[in-house]
């Protein structure tokens, strides 16, 4: 099979060299971009003068063809050749004759190859905002379902203090909006047109750079024909921007999984989201939080290939940019597909709301509220911090907690103790007053959920 760049070669390459050098096994995830970049590019060519009318209507009449035969999965491709536009381009001239040759006038595979991942990139960020969304939805349904549900809440993985369950699923709802406004930020990077650069030095032909980009779409053009080709900043802020995303995601499943365990039993994941055993009848894993946590790691490590690939590279292009597509489709995969999983988790999760109140009424997750009470008397916090570690000592000491000590025995401690102290206490109140601004007093809850379902409102009517 002749090679459409094989012209300056006298000898061909072996068999295993092709194979090693193509991108064709991966790159014709691109077939519908490099397709779409084609017909704008044709459009073009023709409305300049730079091929005739005619001859761009043949070219444009085939590559609509190649677009459904795309579509329908009935494009055969070739190592022989090489790349996803080469391969179309053989197939074009296969259905039109030797005029499919002139698609390639003024344009290089350097901007080629930009302008379809640019294209790639442009699509599978929507549909990743419209996820996130539908993940945020989802929390917000459970939170307004659980504002007074009371847990523990946790640092360093030891109670801490009582807290409202739906603020913690709304500190999710929160970092995933700022996923999501890091994806619409770089949106301004992703939406730039390079076609048109040429391989590195834009063209001798009166194309119309600013035309291409408006038939595609794009907001605007490269400055700079080098940069163009050689930019790998927008993939580079993609792979940053997922694997902050799938750190949350990440974060979460390890709730997850401690949530629904023997010891914490706060949720019960569905039964879609979980396997069991071959060998222990009784286990319920679940599974795809694991393995949502453990693809973390793919994400991670795809950004960090990138950014070595990148990080010696004289401009513009250069072979090794061939490694910028793989990583990136995996990551559109695993992040696509992680947070589909979320959504079905989230909206089907059992909460287990007597198995989380009783879990605050046997810790000292209430002893802040005691240090609180005695501070709004008038006792220096830090004397009042000391009282009430030693009272938690006592507990500590006869095995028991805050709540069945008498008042007697507080009184003891300090004469300022009343009997309201018992109120104070109870968790479900602990929650309650904690009313400061984003706090987990449930009012303070309510306003959030609020102002979360009116953002989302706005976003999706903007």
């Amino acid at each position: 099979m002749k090679k459409l760049w094989g012209g300056r070669f006298t000898k061909s390459a072996e068999e295993w060299v092709d194979e090693f050098g193509a991108s064709i096994s991966f790159d014709q995830e691109l077939v519908q971009e490099d397709l779409q970049g084609s017909i704008a590019h044709v459009t073009m060519l023709s409305a300049n003068g730079i091929i005739s009318e005619e001859d761009a209507e043949k070219i444009k009449s085939g590559l609509q063809t190649l677009q459904e035969k795309a579509a329908n999965e009935e494009i055969e491709y070739s190592v022989k050749l090489e790349d996803i536009h080469l391969n179309l381009e053989s197939a074009l001239t296969e259905l039109v004759g030797p005029v499919g040759g002139k698609l390639h006038t003024a344009r290089s595979r350097n901007d080629q190859v930009a302008t379809d991942m640019h294209l790639y990139l442009k699509k599978q960020v929507q549909t990743i905002l419209m996820l996130v969304e539908e993940l945020q939805n989802a929390l917000l349904t459970q939170a307004e379902a659980n504002v007074e549900t009371v847990m523990p809440g946790y640092t360093h993985l030891q109670r801490a203090q009582p807290i409202s369950f739906a603020h913690h699923l709304m500190a999710y709802f929160w970092m995933l909006d700022r996923d999501k406004q890091r994806y619409e930020e770089s949106m301004k990077r992703i939406n730039v047109s390079p076609l048109g650069a040429g391989a590195l030095a834009g063209t001798t032909f009166p194309i119309d750079r600013y035309q291409t980009a408006e038939l595609l779409g794009f907001e605007g053009i490269y400055e700079n024909s080098l940069d163009a080709v050689s930019d790998r900043d927008f993939i580079l802020e993609f792979l940053s921007t997922s694997s902050t995303l799938m750190m949350h995601l990440s974060r979460l499943s390890e709730e997850l999984i401690l949530w629904s365990s023997q010891e914490f039993q706060f949720i019960e994941l569905d039964d879609s989201f979980a396997t069991g055993s071959s060998i222990m009848p009784q286990k319920k894993n679940p599974d795809m939080a694991e393995l949502i946590r453990g693809k973390t790691g793919r994400v991670y490590g795809n950004l960090m290939g990138m950014l070595t690939v990148l990080k010696g590279l004289p401009l513009a292009y250069n072979k090794d940019m061939q490694e910028d597509k793989e990583g990136m489709f995996d990551t559109v995969k695993t992040v696509v597909g992680s947070l589909k999983i979320f959504v079905g988790m989230i909206e089907t999760m059992k909460v287990k709301t007597t198995q989380m109140e009783k879990a605050t009424k046997n810790d000292f997750s209430n002893a802040t509220e005691l240090a609180d009470y005695l501070s709004s008397k008038g006792v220096p916090f830090r004397e009042a911090h000391e009282i009430v570690g030693k009272l938690v000592l006592t507990c500590v000491q006869k095995g028991c907690f805050l709540m069945d000590l008498s008042l007697e025995e507080y009184r003891d401690v300090n004469d300022l103790f009343e009997e309201d102290i018992y109120r104070v206490l109870d968790p479900y109140t602990a929650v309650e007053r904690r009313n400061s601004a984003g706090g987990t007093g449930f009012d303070q809850v309510r306003i959030a959920i609020d102002k979360a379902k009116a953002k989302l409102n706005t976003e999706e009517h903007a």
